[in-house]
């Protein structure tokens, strides 16, 4: 393949038609974004809606490929996490009543300095983590599953839809309409949040996952909340609030060490390859070989150089952290974009906001940074984080279906530079609106990330349990265990991770059936379209609803 035909390859996919559809998309699903974030304390992933949107309009002016399909999306979506960065994050400030420290052109850099680091960081790491690993990655391996279904249609397409429809009508039963809780069988214990997420999307991502990962999340969260909480406070070890705050500690340690681990595993032994040449783009989508080789690959580095440097200036300068807190910034971003890309190729779950915490208590330890400052590199690593968790996913995405990497990441830089945009005029647009006192605990917008990021800023809770957790989360990476996931059970509420853990309950069950009704090789798919469908359910009509309520003014209460 000559140098020209390869560059026209993945310049198909990233079609003008794709590019305008993408960007429109893009300002919608990044306001809508802002606001459920706010409202609701949660994120939809917006990828599956995004993928049947993309492929509806694009077939309207003539356009079939899925691949094309694919990076439109991507275009599409990509501010949604960009938003999430920034709700998590940002509000937090005005809660501790200094609204007036802040303005839209520094909400602006942070917006932007993260992005820079978030697409710098899964360019060098998407080899490792999407072509090498073995990571599910979900939200991606959904997506794929219905542009695939779009085009196969059959027994596999109804699966898809079918089970789709249902998450859709149960969401709406339990969001719009309130004829459902949030949680079921919930359970009185003192420092524990016991219950059932009322959440199919949580369930398949527990299917999804499956295996050894969901036992590891599992124990986590029962080592967490019965062993420290319960048992400890039981055994007069200490009281709840203080074992709370140890459990919160040790799992951001463990997140942490897991993070630590990849990067000293798997990442540093790979730095030399790329710095020969053979780094982000490097062979294109299905084995296509990039026919401008090192020279390609050299260009390919200096300008993912020149973005980190962009980014350094802005956290240096525009945000005034200084040289040696901008360089610690830097480091961290990529160990935790790390950490976000191995959450979301087990989970589907990328807690950026924790891995912004992480960052801000890092910097708070060696550095006099003001607490707004210490919000601005919560906001930089979120942003950052967010990003690399959509970014790897569609990464998957285009592996399943044969998209070039190129075209997606290009795809992505175009919608989330956007999504920068669009996400901090919509959190202003709010504050300015409501006033910066609609933001918290009982209020308009509760924040629930902000309110924790805030709570957070006077230092970790607990010293001792952080650092064995960042021991303990580096020694179980390396000798093969799942730390990431055990460190989630460990920080997440135990009714999310005792949720999932009954769907990878339900993946073992309908393996066994299957395997005793002699269909065992039809499990692994069926399941997956089901699940995939599910998941896909929820976002979609998550995004919907948020869109509803922007479009009819629906933020009263």
């Amino acid at each position: 393949m000559s140098k020209s035909s390869s560059r026209a390859s993945w310049r198909a996919q990233l079609s003008p038609v794709g590019i305008a559809i993408g960007c429109l998309g893009c300002i919608v699903i990044t306001a809508s974004s802002v606001y459920t974030a706010l409202k609701l304390g949660a994120l939809p992933w917006p990828t599956i809606f995004t993928s049947i949107v993309a492929l509806f309009l694009l077939r309207a002016f003539g356009h079939r490929s899925l691949n094309e399909a694919n990076v439109t999306q991507i275009v599409m979506s990509a501010g949604s996490m960009v938003a999430g960065g920034l709700a998590f994050t940002i509000p937090g400030i005005w809660m501790l009543g200094l609204a007036d420290e802040v303005s839209w052109v520094e909400m602006l850099v942070v917006a932007l300095a993260g992005t820079l680091l978030g697409l710098v960081c899964t360019a060098l790491i998407r080899r490792r983590f999407v072509e090498e690993s073995g990571l599910e990655y979900p939200i991606g391996t959904a997506a794929a599953e219905t542009l695939i279904a779009t085009r196969t249609g059959g027994a596999m397409g109804r699966r898809l839809f079918g089970s789709m429809g249902l998450a859709g009508l149960w969401c709406v039963a339990r969001d719009a309409l309130g004829w459902m809780p949030s949680l079921f069988l919930q359970l009185p214990i003192p420092g524990v949040s016991f219950a059932i997420y009322n959440s199919p999307q949580m369930l398949s991502m527990g299917y999804l996952a499956g295996g050894i990962g969901v036992l590891f999340w599992f124990a986590g969260a029962i080592f967490g909340n019965f062993g420290l909480v319960v048992g400890g406070s039981a055994a007069g070890l200490w009281d709840v609030t203080t074992a709370q705050g140890i459990v919160s500690s040790l799992g951001m340690g463990l997140m942490m060490g897991s993070g630590l681990g990849v990067v000293l595993k798997d990442i540093l032994p790979h730095a030399a390859a790329l710095l020969r040449g053979r780094g982000a783009f490097a062979g294109e989508a299905e084995g296509e070989k990039d026919d401008a080789g090192d020279l390609r690959s050299r260009r390919d580095f200096g300008a993912l150089a020149l973005m980190v440097a962009a980014a350094a200036l802005l956290v240096c300068i525009g945000l005034g952290l200084g040289p040696a807190v901008t360089v610690v910034v830097v480091l961290l971003a990529f160990v935790t974009t790390v950490m976000s890309a191995q959450s979301v190729g087990q989970t589907g779950i990328d807690p950026m906001e924790i891995f912004g915490l992480i960052v801000l208590l890092a910097v708070a330890a060696f550095s006099d940074a003001t607490q707004v400052q210490l919000f601005y590199v919560a906001g930089v690593v979120a942003v950052a984080c967010g990003l690399a968790g959509d970014v790897m996913s569609d990464f998957k995405t285009g592996k399943i279906i044969g998209s070039s990497p190129r075209a997606m990441w290009v795809g992505q830089a175009v919608g989330a530079l956007l999504g920068t945009v669009v996400a901090v005029a919509v959190l202003v647009t709010l504050a300015s609106a409501y006033g910066t006192d609609a933001f918290g605990a009982g209020k308009m917008f509760v924040s629930t990330q902000a309110s924790v990021v805030a709570t957070m800023v006077s230092g970790i809770p607990s010293i001792p349990g952080f650092v064995v957790g960042l021991l303990a989360g580096i020694a179980l990476y390396w000798t093969g265990l799942p730390a990431m996931m055990f460190g989630l059970g460990v920080y997440l509420p135990i009714y999310m991770s005792l949720t999932a853990s009954l769907g990878g309950l339900a993946k073992w069950a309908y393996g066994r059936v299957c395997a005793a009704r002699g269909h065992a090789e039809n499990a692994e798919e069926n399941g997956t379209v089901v699940a995939s469908g599910i998941l896909g359910g929820e976002s979609i009509v998550g995004v919907v609803i948020a869109l509803v309520s922007v479009a009819t003014g629906g933020v009263a209460g």
